[in-house]
């Protein structure tokens, strides 16, 4: 299972803006994504690696449905 940012109702986004200003820390809603990791050949592992690399972000392979 992988995570992503939850997408909220506002309800539950007011709930968790009121916790932030109550613990005085901002918080991140994540929810689980079904996903399977794909199996990848070591040079495309390392095309992976570099494009994270120069974009600042985590790339993760998956399995196609």
């Amino acid at each position: 299972m992988l995570y992503s940012l939850a997408h909220l109702e506002p309800e539950k986004l007011a709930t968790i803006q009121r916790l932030e200003n109550e613990i005085g820390s901002p918080l991140l809603a994540m929810e689980g994504v079904e996903a399977d990791t794909a199996t990848l050949p070591a040079e495309n592992v390392k095309k992976l690696k570099d494009a994270e690399e120069e974009l600042g972000v985590i790339l993760v392979a998956v399995k196609p449905n």
